[in-house]
């Protein structure tokens, strides 16, 4: 009689362990939700250092074609150079 009780439960068992499951999930979801929202709409520090390196290395960039042209325009005419005075990138504009 065990038996049998133990053949006829072990099915019925194994069926609701499914729906622990899917109930546990469907429980879990809005907190998952919200955490996802708010990861979206922050950001780390990792992504504001990388943004702002990325944002200097431009501004470096931009300096560094200034200046090589500046200094092209001083071999050709040096009477009219008077010092560097174009863009610089440590000084935010």
């Amino acid at each position: 009689m065990r038996k049998m009780l133990i053949v006829l439960a072990l099915p019925l068992a194994l069926g609701l362990g499914g729906c622990v499951k899917t109930v546990a999930s469907v429980v879990k979801a809005p907190f998952q939700a919200a955490g996802q929202v708010v990861d979206w709409t922050t950001t780390s520090q990792d992504e504001a250092d990388r943004n702002y390196g990325r944002k200097m290395r431009k501004k470096e960039a931009r300096e560094g074609r200034e200046r090589r042209d500046y200094e092209k325009r001083c071999r050709k005419d040096p009477q009219s150079c008077q010092g560097y005075d174009g863009y610089q990138a440590a000084v935010d504009q």
